[in-house]
């Protein structure tokens, strides 16, 4: 079992930037591949980025790839998300979830949620 929980959303002006951060808890955390995912009002949930159990391995949709960036310290059970340059169009919930799955897109290969944090951009 992990628990999951997001901060360090907020509103920004364009252009800007933010960094999330998720803390885990549960004993297996540092085994699990970590992602983020975000959504939007009206919109489905969709993948922003993914990092594997070591960190070794990252994977970023085209729309933030450039921009934002993840990474994760096991030794404080944590995943940041990075986030630069931001966009009106960032604006959103972001999620951070784990996965036995490997570092994947898919929404169904994550078996953990957080409750999601605020991210608002202003132009």
């Amino acid at each position: 079992q992990v628990q999951l929980v997001e901060s360090g959303g907020g509103l920004v002006q364009a252009g800007g930037s933010l960094r999330l951060s998720c803390a885990a808890s549960g004993r297996t955390y540092s085994i699990y591949d970590m992602g983020w995912f975000r959504q939007a009002p009206g919109k489905e949930r969709e993948f922003v980025a993914a990092i594997s159990w070591s960190g070794g391995s990252t994977y970023y949709a085209d729309s933030v790839k450039g921009r934002f960036t993840i990474s994760r310290e096991n030794s404080k059970n944590t995943v940041y998300l990075q986030m630069n340059t931001l966009k009106d169009e960032d604006t959103a919930v972001y999620y951070c979830a784990a996965s036995r799955s490997g570092v994947t897109i898919s929404i169904r290969a994550y078996d953990y949620w957080g409750q999601g944090t605020q991210v608002t951009v202003s132009s």
